[in-house]
């Protein structure tokens, strides 16, 4: 099996030993992206600029593997609060094509960064 490292700067870079994702078997295997601007690093104000710059860091992420939010198969959304699932659903469901993926939603006592939803994402390569 060989792996290949995916990398770009239109995604913040990752803060630890990780890739930002790894591309093996015809999948993408993507990190968890937290809402950070990668200009700037920092996290905006709010669930819903967290969600979409993390969705939008993810597909920045996807675009450097040659896929697209419509190649993901599988994400997992992270939240800090159960409270913040319909305001985090909302801006997910307007950055997901039809069909959208399927999808696990799970609670944590934190993220980096204070950071308050994290989304990762397996994608598949088309043909």
């Amino acid at each position: 099996m060989t792996r290949q490292s995916i990398s770009t700067t239109g995604a913040p870079a990752a803060i630890g030993p990780y890739s930002q994702a790894i591309s093996t078997e015809g999948f993408v295997f993507c990190s968890g992206q937290l809402g950070l601007d990668p200009a700037t690093g920092e996290l905006p104000d709010g669930v819903e600029a967290q969600a979409d710059r993390s969705l939008r860091n993810l597909a920045a992420v996807l675009d450097a593997a040659g896929l697209t939010l419509a190649d993901v198969v599988k994400t997992t959304v992270f939240l800090v609060d159960m409270g913040d699932f319909a305001a985090v659903n909302a801006v997910y469901g307007s950055h997901m094509p039809d069909p959208p993926p399927a999808r696990s939603t799970v609670a944590v006592a934190a993220l980096p960064k204070g950071g308050r939803v994290e989304i990762e994402a397996i994608a598949r390569r088309r043909g």
